[in-house]
């Protein structure tokens, strides 16, 4: 079974499953036809977080294929010759912003470890789809046409935009031959076409010569990126074990602290969408969020607290300062270590433009795979077919705060902190039970914790922990999903102490149960996306 965000896409990883190939054949085949057909949220000029288990061994690893910073980079790098910051489009569009891709590199890592089909014919389905063309969807048209940027890039502009610079009309038959030449190469000499030789030079060439925000990108960093497998990170939730990513993302840690915190609650005895189910969430969520904004980053830079924020005392210190019918919100970062040295609080902006989805295949082995271009259309610019990632923009714009210097801030060859949250869930006896994620910038999290409450909690279906409305609180303003009963009980939420504000919350949840009948599937109904089984 395959959760993805477009059909094209999951009907490619679909027929790689039928062919007999792995979970990785099959996220490899579908993220190539998510570069063509799903340009505004990831692809191949991006980069991706996968988790794989294995479902002989029971095994999980984790592989990061997340950007990194250009060596040249210096932490200013966002700020004004007046030491203010950028505007964030001011740094978004153009050079400046583009981190050295890493999807390639991770998915040939992963493909060596779990692969069965040959690396070549998993690019099949994209390279034909891109010659023959695909229809504009009503979704990717909305994007072009809201947009105000990427037709001020003259190679996306004629791809994307008609001559008087208006969006190509729904149903327009768009097609890539520049995208297919790009992937022949990848699919016969691997990797290394990608990160050196014409494909290298072609993006080298695009981000420094931009004349608005030209970026500092070089051919030794691309050469010199390198994909790697960290340790997952795990915790029990009632009687099961939900796995994340650790660092440079900030998904997993985050979603394991809320999910600790409410463990002091019998959610079960909640109702969903409730007064108070959404406190309880909230409150937990705004505590783990202060920690997130204060310690993590890359920990390849910086030092992190990991199990100390994991902790059971830790997170029971700070689940007692949640009051039962009173939002302490904003909550200040705790103290996870005794001798902690002073750290800034985090000021970066993440903006949603990502996707998701989850695979299992016959042999139980599971992938949940979060990948991102980061904004809509990434930095706007394009190269040989492909958008380039705005990945830089998710370090904190300001190296330091009145506190000290951040975790986030930006370095040579550093990975920018990140909320994609790849999930696996595992049974009381290490068995697969879910495969979860989803897009959405920083609520990522909330999106995804909130579906494995739904499921593990509330005993919800898959497709029906999806579908529950949102409210997502990042230590700050309460968001309500705009248009759902959730918006009714404002009044009430603003008298136990909430600032709520109802809000479109665009989330692309993916996911796969694992029950006693087959697997269940999910795919989010506020975008594209479908189920398919085989």
């Amino acid at each position: 079974m395959i959760a993805a965000a477009n059909p094209y896409a999951a009907a490619a990883g679909r027929d790689m499953l039928a062919k007999g190939g792995s979970a990785v054949d099959a996220a490899i085949a579908t993220q190539m036809i998510l570069t063509l057909v799903e340009p505004q949220s990831s692809g191949i000029g991006g980069g991706a977080f996968l988790l794989h288990f294995d479902g002989a061994m029971r095994e999980l690893e984790t592989y990061d294929g997340r950007e990194m910073a250009p060596a040249a980079v210096q932490e200013d790098h966002f700020l004004k010759k007046d030491g203010t910051k950028k505007k964030f489009y001011e740094a978004v569009v153009g050079g400046g912003s583009v981190g050295a891709p890493g999807v390639v590199a991770m998915l040939e890592l992963a493909h060596m470890d779990h692969g069965k089909l040959t690396w070549e014919e998993l690019f099949t389905p994209a390279i034909k789809l891109a010659r023959d063309g695909f229809p504009i969807s009503k979704r990717l048209h909305f994007l072009l046409e809201r947009d105000k940027y990427l037709k001020t890039k003259t190679t996306a502009a004629d791809y994307f935009y008609t001559a008087a610079g208006n969006a190509k009309p729904v149903g327009t038959i768009l097609r890539n031959p520049e995208l297919a030449d790009t992937l022949a190469r990848i699919a016969k000499e691997g990797s290394a076409a990608f990160y050196s030789g014409k494909i290298a030079n072609d993006i080298v060439k695009a981000v420094q010569s931009d004349t608005a925000n030209p970026g500092l990108l070089t051919l030794a960093d691309l050469a010199n990126y390198r994909a790697v497998k960290r340790e997952p990170v795990c915790g029990d939730y009632r009687i099961y074990v939900v796995c994340g990513m650790g660092p440079p993302t900030s998904g997993g840690i985050t979603m394991l602290q809320t999910l600790k915190i409410l463990e002091n609650w019998d959610m079960a005895a909640t109702a969903p969408g409730s007064t108070e189910a959404i406190h309880h969430i909230s409150q937990a969520s705004a505590l783990a969020f202060a920690d997130r904004g204060k310690y993590l980053g890359d920990a390849d830079f910086v030092d992190i607290p990991l199990p100390n924020m994991l902790g059971e005392t830790y997170l029971q210190t700070r689940a007692k300062q949640i009051d039962p019918i009173l939002s302490k919100i904003p909550f200040e970062a705790g103290n996870p270590v005794e001798k902690q040295g002073a750290l800034g609080v985090d000021s970066a902006v993440e903006l949603p433009s990502t996707s998701h989805f989850s695979i299992v295949d016959s042999d139980g082995n599971a992938v949940s795979m979060t990948t991102s271009v980061e904004n809509v259309f990434g930095s706007r610019l394009m190269v040989d077919g492909f958008i380039l990632n705005n990945q830089l923009t998710d370090f904190s714009f300001k190296p330091t705060s009145k506190d000290g210097p951040v975790n986030n801030r930006i370095q040579p060859g550093k990975r920018p902190r990140s909320s994609m949250s790849p999930t696996i869930v595992l049974d009381d006896g290490g068995n697969l039970y879910m495969v979860i994620g989803s897009p959405g910038g920083s609520r990522i999290i909330g999106y995804v914790t909130s579906t494995v409450i739904g499921v593990l909690d509330w005993g919800m279906d898959m497709q029906s922990a999806i579908n529950m409305p949102h409210h997502i609180n990042r230590n700050g303003t309460l968001d309500l999903e705009q248009g759902t009963a959730l918006e009714a009980l404002t009044p009430t939420l603003e008298r136990l102490g909430y600032k709520v504000k109802s809000r479109t919350l665009n989330s692309g949840l993916h996911g796969i149960l694992v029950t006693k009948d087959g697997l269940q599937g999910g795919a989010d109904i506020r975008r594209e996306g479908v189920v398919l089984d085989q």
